[in-house]
Parts: structure tokens; sequence; C-alpha cells
């Protein structure tokens, strides 16, 4: 069963790791303390909600797997290509660095990231025990961030690209993301041949598969076909449950991600 309900806060959680020795969920929006336009479970802290309830939300989300939040490992998310990995959690008096792929192998670290219509990309070895959350809007997916995090997890953590489960999380789906200009340009340049299998025409207007695009980029990778699980939830036309920057114009809040060795 992909959704699962603790106390008010429900979550989706891949069944592709559905076995493995991690703690995983992806928040819906439902739980939380923030009032609107953030309601409820916000856990972006830029977007005008007060500090006081991000950190509430995210203290519930951790309560879930009775994990301790002082075991958190996040980022400022910058729609980049850079990956960080990490032994040790970021100290909460400390500043972000910026990322948008974080990977650890350590029981002691906990990943978290924030998306709002962005694909979260969850990724575990489970030969080498190494887990790792990728962020992948337009820009990620155009500059291959889930390809670099591959790499960097067989380079600092000798994986191989066939152990390592891939699971493409809620987000903004082909249907409802328009997509033209500059940007289209850019994805038919990243994905040459490629291109027509992850933009084509709905209703006269070009959309983007963000879903699709990753999975090929996996493909690409290594990942073994089999491993690779699409959630197949999208967040613009289920704004009830999720946060979605575009189908809310914008005044929206960002719901969490986590995972987590056990």
């Amino acid at each position: 069963m992909a959704f699962h309900d603790f106390n008010e806060l429900r979550y989706y959680a891949f069944d592709i790791l559905s076995a493995e020795p991690v703690a995983q969920g992806i928040f819906t929006r439902l739980g939380g303390v923030s009032p609107a336009p953030w309601h409820s479970l916000n856990t972006g802290g830029m977007n005008g909600d007060p500090r006081d309830n991000v950190i509430e939300n995210r203290r519930r989300i951790f309560a879930t797997f009775d994990r301790p939040v002082d075991t958190i490992f996040d980022v400022w998310q910058v729609h980049s290509a850079r990956v960080l990995t990490t032994k040790s959690p970021r100290p909460l008096e400390q500043p972000h660095q910026k990322a948008d792929a974080i990977i650890t192998d350590s029981p002691d670290v906990t990943l978290f990231m924030r998306f709002g219509d962005c694909v979260p990309i969850y990724l575990f070895d489970s030969i080498r025990r190494v887990t790792a959350i990728a962020h992948a809007g337009w820009q990620g997916t155009v500059s291959k961030i889930v390809q670099a995090t591959i790499r960097t997890m067989a380079g600092a953590y000798g994986c191989q690209p066939a152990n390592i489960l891939v699971g493409i999380g809620p987000s903004i789906c082909f249907e409802h993301y328009e997509f033209g200009g500059e940007p289209l340009k850019q994805v038919q340049d990243a994905f040459g041949e490629d291109a027509s299998e992850v933009i084509s025409q709905l209703h006269g207007k070009q959309h983007f598969d963000l879903w699709k695009a990753n999975q090929i980029l996996c493909l690409q990778a290594g990942i073994k076909a089999e491993h690779i699980q699409i959630s197949g939830v999208c967040t613009a036309s289920n704004t009830g449950e999720w946060y979605s920057h575009r189908a809310e114009h914008g005044k929206t809040g960002r719901f969490g991600a986590l995972l987590g060795l056990k």
C-alpha cells in the first residue's frame, strides 16, 4: 500500500523500498499547524509561514519514524546539479549548503528535502547501504542531477548502478506541465534523440514529462528497469493533499521528503 497514515499525517512510501532497512516517507500537506495558504504541514521556510510553524511541522514528520530532528541533513535547494555527501547531520545552528542531491551511508543521518511540484527521487543501494535524495525540477532534470547522484554514489561509496533502487515520487505530471520557450530548447538539447519521449503535444500545447525524463536518465546511468518505481501521483491535480507551485500560482508551501537508514 503506497499511502500510510500516522496520527493526522499522511505520507507516500515506495513499494520498491518497503522491504529495505530504510525509513521513508514523502509527506502530503495534511496534519500540520500552518495556516492558509500554507495549510497545513508546510516545511518551506522562505515563503512567509512563521518559522515556528515550519519547525513544528518538521518535528511531527520526524516523530512519525521516531527519528530525532537533530539527525537531519538538509540543504538549500537551488535547481543545480550539485551533490553533497555526508556522514553527520547538519548542526541546526549552521546555515544550509547549496545543493540538489544529498547522500549518506550513516544511520545517524536523516536526509530531508522540500518539494512543491519538482520530483523527489529516492535512491538506495542495499549492498553498500547508501541512501540518497535528489531534487529534480525541469532545471535539475536538464542538468541531469539524478545521473550526478548515481555517479557520486559509485565514486564515493563504491555503489554499482545495477544494485541501486530508484523511486520517482509525487510531482507535477505531464498533463499539467505545459512547457515552452527557452526551457523547451534546453530540454531538447539535453535529451537529443530522446526528446520526443519526454516532450509532446496535449491540446495543442507542448508538455514536459518529468517522470519519463528521469526514468530515461536512470536507465542511461545503468539502473535496471525493474529497479525503478514511478509513483504516478500528480501534485498539481490534487492540491487538497499536495502543495503545487504551479497549480496554486506560487501561493503555497512545500511538502517534506524523509529518507534514513534504520
